[in-house]
């Protein structure tokens, strides 16, 4: 059973604006796909693609490129995003019933997004639509985000951050459909991937400077966090307000405006469908 969730338009808007892009990903994704069949590059689809931010990173590569989700806030955010290349469009539809014919797309991606959908059935229909030859990448990242500023401590930032505001405060709402840790979703759709050629790859850092108030509104998408501003609003708003000052504090600043390095730490797997 897959899980619909990032469905309301504030929520898409905010994922839309603080979600980090795996720029350094998509180099090691086409070196995979170009490996064998160069010059198959007509058809990629991204699939969970919500707001977009990855989708567009497939446009240089491909003839088409086309997201697609199945919620309608996120898509239309994506359609706003004045970053769409002419090449990119969109589709509502879920991942585990893609439109479109057997054996027609060259890469089907899902960045972020494979673990929340039903893994067998999507990869049965990955399989229904990549052409022999074609590739698979999915990828995510782990919640263990890093912060660095300055010649602070990061194990003193960090701190603050995994006890208090990720670990003890938003765990108890992770959904149960993920887990205790989404790395094991995608060790085991890669061990149910029947594939002979493909390749596991993790503890790839991904970078960002970010201000400190875009760090905490890229952890206010996570959907524990939404889940408890569900619940109880005042103290979702309570709980970032106060994890802020601890790192302000920390950090011997007054604005929360001032940029820290966010360490985003990805996984992903490859595979390429047999000739």
């Amino acid at each position: 059973m897959a899980v619909r969730l990032f469905e309301g338009r504030d929520h898409a808007a905010a994922y839309l604006q603080y979600r980090v892009a795996p720029e350094e990903l998509i180099d090691r994704i086409m070196s995979y796909v170009e490996k064998q069949t160069p010059n198959q590059v007509g058809l990629a689809v991204d699939v969970g693609c919500g707001s977009g931010q990855g989708t567009v990173l497939l446009a240089p590569y491909f003839t088409k490129v086309v997201g697609t989700d199945v919620s309608p806030a996120q898509l239309e955010m994506a359609l706003t995003n004045n970053k769409n290349p002419p090449n990119v469009s969109y589709r509502e539809s879920p991942a585990e019933k893609l439109p479109f014919a057997s054996g027609k797309v060259d890469l089907l991606t899902a960045m972020t997004a494979a673990h929340w959908f039903d893994h067998k059935k999507f990869l049965l229909e990955a399989d229904r639509v990549l052409r022999p030859g074609g590739c698979l990448a999915l990828l995510s990242y782990t919640m263990a985000m890093e912060l660095e500023y300055g010649d602070v401590s990061r194990a003193t930032l960090n701190g603050i951050c995994d006890e208090v505001y990720l670990l003890r405060s938003l765990h108890p709402f992770r959904d149960p459909y993920i887990g205790t840790n989404s790395v094991t979703i995608y060790s085991d759709m890669f061990d149910s991937c029947s594939y002979p050629d493909k390749e596991w790859n993790e503890g790839l850092k991904v970078k960002r400077l970010l201000p400190l108030n875009g760090y905490f509104g890229m952890v206010e998408t996570f959907s524990s966090y939404q889940k408890l501003l569900q619940k109880d609003p005042a103290e979702a708003e309570r709980l970032s307000s106060d994890t802020r000052n601890k790192l302000m504090c920390a950090m011997k600043v007054s604005s929360p405006d001032t940029e820290v390095t966010v360490v985003v730490n990805y996984f992903y797997w490859l595979a390429r469908k047999p000739l």
